[in-house]
């Protein structure tokens, strides 16, 4: 009887296929660009809220209400940024989550213990650090704040501090923020609805149910679909659950896996029309409308005295970094899994510490949590601040160390020597590619050849007499 071949051990953050290599870019290039106008907005609200001859106006422009009042949605302009523009946001999120489950890495049980283990663990160990910090008196009120992760921010980062991270780490940091996003929906959902109407959410479950029927249908028209979104938000607003459920919902919904003859599915498609909404105005409006806090020198002080505080920036940048690296290394220990050759493990720390960058859904969730004390709550956004960017220099101090190895596996990926759009890594167990490859050696070889020849020849006249 032959015997069984052993199986090959699986490598963690190993290279991506082709095609999920050119959805991560395509993904990860609009979300760079809504984090460079992220991190404007956020500077642009603190500067206008510290000012102080633009501090009344920002406050003014914060609290201007308008909308229908019968309709329950007489909202101020802050409160529309977090719960109306925020609802587009979670819709995209809707879409990413349920196209990793379908055709991503989170479809292959395998595959998506890593990313599910990290982030589940980078979501636990931050709420625990903060819970200890205020067993001894604190409110306890907030242990979700520094749970989240915000991906449009991180990726600003890396932007602006100009490393070539490698592709397999990228996707690591975007898997891990789907998966982040959708525990983050489930703590909203669950532990931040309050007061529930249940008539208004029965009416908003009536219009999910008409939503999928009219997709499953094939019915298109944004003129149909827009209208009926706008109803299902409003109505998911006045039940008590929070509005951005309604988003993420809708995005579910989406088909996001491509039938014969199409380019893109349904959910592509639409994410690639709203996406650039929702990364370029959404977040940059609720950041603007956030993100202005009083900054001083008392201010900043009582970030790491006070209890609250103190354990959002903990969380942020002590236990995020803890928690997604030991989820990884734990997940790779027990499942017999072996790190990708190109990476050592602080590389998975380096990106563990920028995943500490929690700033949307961190600010959203600490309004929620202290909705009845303002100055708790404001604390509580300085303290956001203060931890995204302490976590965001540790990241960019641990990612610039190994950059000129990041630098070097990005040219790599990239090269492309044959000229035929596809990267020469992905073709090297390709008989046809290395005899394209040979061609080309040979026409540089005859090239090279003929140059000496020429250059002699130029040497043999110049040597006549003068």
């Amino acid at each position: 009887m032959a015997a069984s071949r052993p199986t090959p051990a699986r490598k963690v953050l190993d290279r991506l296929s082709l095609p999920e290599r050119t959805f991560v870019a395509d993904a990860l290039r609009t979300e760079t660009v809504g984090g460079v106008l992220l991190l404007l907005a956020a500077v642009t609200a603190l500067i206008w809220a510290n000012v102080p001859a633009l501090h009344n106006s920002y406050e003014s422009v914060s609290d201007f209400h308008f909308g229908p009042e019968a309709l329950g949605l007489n909202l101020s302009v802050a409160h529309w940024a977090a719960d109306g523009l925020l609802a587009i946001f979670f819709f995209v999120a809707g879409i990413e989550l349920k196209r990793e489950l379908v055709a991503g890495d989170l479809r292959d049980p395998k595959a998506a213990v890593l990313p599910v283990v990290a982030a589940l663990c980078g979501m636990a160990v931050p709420a625990l650090v903060y819970t200890l910090t205020n067993v001894g008196g604190g409110s306890l009120a907030g242990w979700a704040v520094p749970t989240a992760t915000d991906i449009a921010f991180a990726l600003a980062v890396l932007a602006v501090i100009g490393t070539s991270l490698p592709s397999a780490l990228r996707a690591f940091l975007l898997t891990l923020a789907v998966v982040d996003d959708l525990f983050a929906i489930l703590i909203i959902a669950i532990f931040f609805t309050n007061g529930l109407d249940f008539a208004a959410l029965g009416g908003a479950f009536v219009g999910l149910a008409l939503f999928w029927l009219l997709l499953r249908k094939g019915v298109r028209g944004w003129y149909v679909y827009v209208p009926l979104a706008v109803v299902i938000w409003g109505l998911m607003y006045n039940s008590g659950v929070h509005a951005t459920i309604a988003g993420v919902a809708m995005g579910l919904m989406l088909r996001c896996t491509r039938n014969e003859g199409e380019e893109h599915s349904p959910g592509e498609a639409v994410e690639h029309l709203v996406r650039p909404l929702s990364a370029g105005l959404a977040v940059p409006l609720f950041a603007l409308f956030s993100a202005g806090v009083t900054v001083s020198g008392g201010a900043l002080g009582k970030v790491f005295t006070q209890p609250e505080t103190l354990g959002v920036v903990l969380g942020l940048v002590v236990g995020k970094a803890v928690g997604i690296f030991g989820g990884t290394w734990l997940t790779a220990r027990f499942t017999r899994a072996s790190l990708s050759e190109d990476l050592v493990w602080p590389d998975v720390l380096a990106v563990s510490t920028l995943a500490g960058i929690g700033f949307t859904v961190s600010l959203l969730i600490g309004e929620l949590a202290f909705e009845g004390d303002p100055a708790l709550t404001d604390g509580v956004k300085a303290a956001v601040l203060t931890g995204s960017l302490i976590a965001a220099l540790l990241a960019t101090v641990l990612l610039k160390l190994r950059n000129a190895k990041y630098q070097a596996m990005w040219a790599e990926e990239h090269r492309d020597e044959d000229l035929d759009g596809i990267p020469d890594i992905y073709e090297q167990d390709d008989p046809a590619y290395h005899l394209r490859m040979a061609e080309i050696y040979e026409r540089k070889a005859a090239e090279h050849r003929r140059l000496a020849e020429v250059a002699g020849g130029a040497g043999d006249r110049d040597d006549g007499p003068a």
